[in-house]
């Protein structure tokens, strides 16, 4: 017999068991579905922005988070092209966006993270089920209406709802199975990452680093628990294809050979293998919602194009997807018109943050720019203070892209 649902959640990262939960907190029937079985390794930078806790926190769940094993950041080391250093701390008040209440935010091996979310959404009701492959959807036209797939065992299931999130990452099947996973390798980034230990002057902050060879990306250096760092490097696919980039080369050579690390990682140990994902951008817009469905997190291409990071993004995404459903619910109006709200609520949310990152990693592919921001950042402590407001306010990011910012500059 097909069991049903009010709603199945396809992905339990940190978009599907975000909206799980709220709904399940809400008394909504959910069922949240992963091919993986818990805990489980993702590649990422680990890093948790204040929109990340900020969702914590209407979940109840900020202050238990600190019981996961964690790094402390407390602000973000940037180095140029040339290899000038500055260090930003974070602002003891957060913006609208902003990393926390006390100019400290998190970095978390998503091993833990995701596991922490996932067990959570058990504790709020979401029935759960482990080593499920979903193969297709159920439809019935347009309407989606299910789906079906392999259990652990490999026997073949299926499972009806009114509603199905995919929540299913950058390589979503439910993406994949309506049409909607086009790539554009313009709006798309190519990364990598591994962990080493004993690395030498780690002081608590995101390191971003513009590397020539890497730009326009750059390599990073998160410290994620007491003497780990997450080490990796990211850049846009076009350019890593158009450029005949080789990520990995460039990130050990950076290592071995840059005057900025190789003392650093002289004494330092690869702990886990060079592992890839690709990061699908929020740049470009893509249709994320329809008769039945509603797409979350990576699954929605919604990383940010600067930063790269996405489980705020994923995060924020999965609670306004769950408030859209209990309006779906309410009304019994499961149409593409009704749900269309969604995007019109998320892109209102998310939508000019975006549009001024992507706007931001475009001024990183101009090397002078780089060079000339950090420097002037390096030596001046007001110029520190305003990339410190950027950090936690967007209305203060959107200056980084206005030309009377960087005339300023000449004058300071």
């Amino acid at each position: 017999m097909t069991e049903e649902f009010d709603v199945i959640v396809v992905g339990a990262g940190p978009g599907g068991s975000t909206c799980a939960s709220f709904l399940a907190k809400n008394k909504v029937n959910v069922l949240l579905l992963d091919k993986a079985v818990f805990p489980r390794d993702k590649t990422c930078g680990d890093g948790i922005s204040g929109k990340s806790l900020k969702v914590l926190k209407e979940l109840g769940l900020k202050e238990k988070i600190k019981s996961v094993k964690h790094g402390k950041i407390f602000g973000v080391t940037f180095s140029s092209p040339k290899g000038t250093v500055v260090n930003i701390p974070f602002p003891e008040k957060a913006g609208k966006t902003g990393v926390s209440s006390k100019g400290e935010g998190y970095a978390v091996k998503r091993i833990f993270y995701d596991n922490f979310l996932f067990q959570n959404s058990k504790s709020f009701g979401v029935k759960t089920i482990e080593g499920f492959t979903v193969n297709s959807l159920i439809k019935d036209g347009e309407k989606v209406l299910g789906v079906k797939g392999t259990d652990s065992k490999g026997n073949q299931k299926e499972f009806k709802s009114k509603m199905v999130v995919g929540a299913d990452g950058a390589t979503s099947i439910v993406s994949k199975s309506l049409g909607l996973n086009k790539i554009d390798f313009n709006h798309h980034i190519t990364a990598l990452r591994t962990y080493y230990s004993g690395v030498k002057d780690l002081k608590g902050t995101i390191e971003i680093h513009f590397i020539d060879s890497m730009l326009p990306g750059y390599f990073w250096i998160f410290p994620v628990e007491e003497g780990i760092a997450n080490v990796g490097a990211g850049i846009i696919t076009k350019d890593l294809k158009k450029n005949k980039v080789n990520l990995q080369q460039a990130m050990f050579d950076a290592i071995e050979k840059d005057p900025l690390f190789k003392e650093r990682f002289k004494d330092a140990k690869m702990v886990s293998p060079v592992k890839g994902w690709t990061l699908p951008l929020g740049s470009k817009r893509k249709k994320i919602s329809g008769n039945g469905f509603l797409l979350v997190g990576d699954a929605a291409s919604l990383i940010d194009p600067f930063s790269g990071e996405g489980i705020g993004n994923a995060m924020t995404s999965g609670k306004i997807a769950s408030e859209t459903i209990l309006k779906a619910l309410k009304e019994n109006n499961f149409s593409a018109e009704f749900l269309k709200q969604y995007e019109e609520i998320l892109w209102k949310e998310i939508g000019q943050e975006i549009k001024t990152s992507f706007m931001l990693q475009r001024l990183g592919r101009i090397r002078f720019l780089l060079n000339f921001l950090i420097d002037k950042a390096a030596k001046k402590k007001e110029i520190q203070e305003v990339i410190s407001g950027m950090l936690a306010n967007e209305e203060a990011k959107k200056e980084f892209v206005s030309p009377l910012f960087y005339l300023k500059l000449l004058f300071t």
